[in-house]
């Protein structure tokens, strides 16, 4: 029979730390733990296949697990001299979920269960504390009513609330044992009068009511989310861990916190956490009160008691732990912890969230400590996490109209107009509006809007929190438990203590760095690359194969690249240049000639502006390649599309308004992406192509023959579909080109190739290649016309493939490995039957998106070309890729 039931307790232990896939990482880092030594309360884990095959069966468990978990549940009584439902002894369990990748409160929890009115009682005689176990009790009853029984949180909730108002108190711990015996009545009233049956009271049923909750919770909204913008896959499944209750609400001796063995945030290297007293769990993630530091080293002024004073041997006895795990683990540790009569407890460790800084200072320091090697250090750095140090941050000299203070929970600046909701943030980010999602405390249930957002800012919670925890882990800027802001969604308002009143639709600034909420737009700086970035990609350089350039249009953009590692240029587009200031008008003129003379007029106009902007882009780029497309788009967008804006160009033009009309109506087409475009322009006007050459040539021979530069210009010829249309083109080229260097005097060295962007192109490779020195694979357009998809019309439709499931991500930002990438690998072989040294890059978006990026490297491209601020991505994804493949 299938085992689907692991136990774990004092020495007894089923599993490990490497079965991750089959016990969740919750269940196998608690096997783990024990087997380190460290203390873990009692417990067992139901595997990830049986959630696999509680859906698979239409939510019925596999035959066995009924035995299987009786079996594992008297191992707990054995060990812990209590038994399940006992009214003199009783066992109380918590049930928790554990995926095989980390997703922070994604799912669901029950912690007390096995309480009724009769165990109660016996929790009394057990702990002689009335108060701890009618608190256990309703916070039972709280959870298992919203989590298993699907009841509205905030019904039982404003109860609680209204108690608390009664009594004049304000925290949950100031009410009496007498006011939670009562509140437990009220509860179970209300879950008699709203779902018209009564609150469940044999701990056999409530039992494998809370694991079906938790398994059924893989497929909640919330986690469904969480694995689309994670892209963790839904056939993984959960584990359930069902483990022994121990007590952080028992009194003052006894507390619960969240820590991390490092700061999430920026990576430094001390203890970084925080506990409450006498409470469970969820109070610290859901800041239901604030909770306090657990050591003094960030904390000074604090007027919070930290957990180093108040709980000194339990906190050294942390830190010891925090030591072991560290070493054990080789990573930054999230860990939970709960003091039981002064007694520690570990209830969860795994790799901790944090932000790409904090990951690579990690990464870093842990090299430099002989925790791990260089190599090591690069594959812990997911790629696209870089993005998150790639953006600005608030400017230093900037003036700043701050009106509130809170934590510095997740580093940035971001601006945005204030939304009250998780639905509104997405929407108003639909409308591609910035926008800062304000909650008095973010749910699980906000995670959409969390993504949707620039920014989240938050009353109520900790560093630890739910807000900071999932935005760390987002990248996102947070600032959370801002005290200082009264949040009121019915008005749709803040107002802070200073009184200012800020309501929906009004820009804020945060700065999550600062813990800051400013008002207003505030400038930003761009971010530098040095330190331990430096450091990183350094490491990664060594590892790479694959080189990675820019597409950069501008000497500015070109300069940005280059600081961001790019060794070259894959990509420039000519056609920028020609929108800017007086040149749209000499390329205007240039379309409106109905001669050949009057075309080469209006070009000699443009022409030293294109040589000045390849002047300032090789200077750049000295002593790197670099690829000049010729002009790509069709004549009719250079062209002014309205009456007045006509009307403006015929009259600087000197001809009558109905003939430039006329014209315009002329160059419209159907299918423009289809049409009279790119190499076929070069066919019908060779003039154009014929400037655009020239210029290019004159640029790097005045910089050879004048500063002594060293150049390959790399002359790309765009939209071929058939050999002679680059034949044709080549030899108009070629003699342009040899012309210039006659001109000056000097022998300068150049490639013209083509984009391979249309799926003949790539079928036809190996005749193409004759007349080619190089490849640069288009996958924007190859993408395109591979599925008959508009890339700027499908993004209306796409979202509804991805949720349905047809797509598994969008083609346009993950390129299609079966289909395009089939085109683009059978393009690369038939290319280099032809030339063995035929240069192959790639500069289509894809050239910045890691998992494309690695089947570039498999494929044996030369080169990947992606955006300025994502070559540093791109350059660790190669390292990866080389990584891989010599494992």
């Amino acid at each position: 029979m299938t085992k689907y039931v692991y136990f774990f307790g004092e020495g007894q232990v089923e599993g490990s730390g490497e079965m991750k896939n089959l016990l969740g990482g919750k269940g196998a880092n608690l096997a783990e733990m024990i087997s380190i030594g460290l203390p873990v309360p009692a417990g067992f884990t139901l595997t990830t296949e049986v959630c696999t095959e509680f859906f698979k069966n239409n939510q019925h468990y596999p035959d066995g697990l009924t035995d299987q978990v009786r079996h594992a549940m008297s191992k707990i009584e054995e060990l812990m001299g209590k038994k399940f439902g006992d009214p003199q002894q009783p066992l109380l369990v918590s049930v928790r979920s554990g995926a095989r990748a980390s997703m922070p409160g994604m799912m669901d929890t029950v912690l007390n269960l096995g309480l009724n009115d009769q165990t109660v009682q016996g929790i009394i005689d057990q702990s002689g504390d009335p108060r701890f176990a009618y608190d256990s009790y309703r916070r039972f009853i709280q959870m298992y009513s919203n989590v298993v029984l699907e009841m509205d949180g905030e019904i039982l909730e404003s109860i609680l609330e209204k108690m608390k108002e009664d009594r004049g108190v304000e925290l949950d711990a100031d009410l009496n044992a007498a006011d939670l015996k009562q509140l437990v009545e009220l509860f179970k009233k209300k879950v008699q009068d709203e779902l018209g049956q009564g609150f469940p009271e044999d701990p056999e049923e409530q039992l494998w009511g809370a694991i079906g909750a938790v398994f059924g919770s893989w497929m909640n909204q919330r986690a469904i989310t969480y694995r689309k913008l994670n892209d963790i896959p839904a056939e993984w499944g959960t584990a359930v861990n069902v483990q022994s209750m121990v007590y952080g609400n028992m009194g003052d001796d006894c507390a619960t916190g969240v820590a991390f063995t490092r700061d999430p945030s920026t990576g430094e290297n001390y203890f970084y956490g925080e506990y409450l007293l006498n409470a469970q769990g969820e109070d610290v993630v859901a800041g239901i009160r604030t909770p306090q530091p657990i050591n003094n080293l960030k904390h000074k002024d604090s007027d919070l008691p930290s957990m180093e004073d108040v709980l000194p041997e339990c906190y050294q006895k942390l830190v010891t732990i925090r030591e072991t795990l560290e070493q054990h683990y080789r990573e930054m540790q999230d860990i939970e912890f709960t003091i039981e009569k002064g007694k520690l407890y570990m209830l969860q460790t795994r790799n901790g969230k944090r932000t790409a800084k904090a990951a690579i200072h990690i990464a870093v320091e842990m090299v430099k400590e002989g925790l791990i090697d260089e190599k090591e250090a690069v594959l812990r750095i997911d790629p696209d996490q870089l993005d998150q140090l790639l953006h600005p941050s608030i400017d230093p000299a900037a003036e700043k109209n701050i009106i509130a203070k809170g934590l510095p929970a997740s580093p940035g600046a971001a601006t945005g107009v204030v939304v009250f909701s998780a639905d509104e943030a997405e929407e108003q980010s639909r409308l591609k509006k910035r926008v800062i999602l304000v909650r008095v405390e973010t749910s699980p249930e906000d995670i959409h809007g969390m993504h949707a957002a620039q920014g989240i800012l938050t009353a109520r919670g900790g560093m630890t929190s739910h807000a900071a925890v999932v935005a760390r882990g987002m990248g996102k800027c947070c600032v959370a438990g801002c005290g200082d802001v009264k949040i009121d969604y019915e008005k749709q308002q803040l107002t802070t203590k200073s009184g200012v009143l800020v309501k929906r639709g009004d820009m804020v600034t945060l700065d999550g760095s600062a813990g800051e909420v400013i008002l207003g737009d505030v400038p930003k700086v761009q971010p530098e690359v040095s330190g331990d970035f430096a450091n990183l990609m350094g490491w990664a350089d060594k590892f790479r194969r694959l080189n990675v350039r820019t597409n950069a249009d501008t000497p500015h953009d070109s300069k940005v690249a280059r600081e961001f590692g790019a060794e070259g240029i894959g990509l420039c587009r000519t056609e920028h240049m020609f929108f800017e200031g007086d040149r749209i008008q000499a390329v205007r003129e240039m379309i409106l000639a109905k001669t050949l003379e009057g075309r080469k007029s209006a070009l000699a106009k443009i022409l030293p502006m294109q040589k000045s902007d390849f002047l300032g882009i090789f200077r750049e780029m000295k002593g790197l390649p670099v690829t000049i497309r010729l002009l790509d788009p069709p004549l009719h967008e250079f062209l002014p599309q309205t009456d007045d804006d006509v009307a403006e160009l015929a009259a600087v033009a000197g001809i009558r308004f109905s003939e430039v009309k006329e014209h315009v109506e002329q160059l419209h087409e159907f299918n423009p992406m289809l049409g009279h475009r790119g190499c076929r322009l070069g066919i019908s006007y060779p003039e154009v192509y014929d400037m655009q050459v020239q210029a290019i040539m004159e640029a790097a021979c005045e910089l050879v023959k004048n500063e002594g530069f060293e150049i390959v210009p790399e002359i790309m010829i765009p939209l071929v579909s058939h050999v002679n249309e680059l034949a044709v083109l080549r030899v108009n080229a070629v003699a342009v080109a040899e012309e210039v260097c006659r001109r000056y005097g000097v022998k300068v060295n150049y490639l013209i190739g083509t984009m391979i962007e249309l799926p003949r192109a790539a079928l036809m490779a190996d005749k193409i290649a004759r007349q080619a020195d190089f490849f640069s694979f288009g996958t924007n357009d190859l993408t395109q016309t591979t599925y008959g998809l508009s890339r700027d019309d499908a993004g209306r439709f796409l979202p509804d493939y991805i949720e349905r499931g047809v797509f598994v991500r969008d083609p346009f930002v993950a390129l299609d490995k079966a289909g395009v990438g089939q085109l683009v690998r059978m393009g690369c072989e038939k290319g280099r039957q032809t030339r063995p040294d035929l240069k192959l890059g790639i500069c289509g978006e894809h050239g910045g998106e890691p998992s494309s990026v690695m089947f570039f490297h498999d494929i044996g491209l030369d080169y990947v070309s992606c955006s300025p601020y994502r070559v540093p991505i791109a350059r660790l994804a190669a390292a990866h890729a080389a990584l891989a493949e010599s494992e």
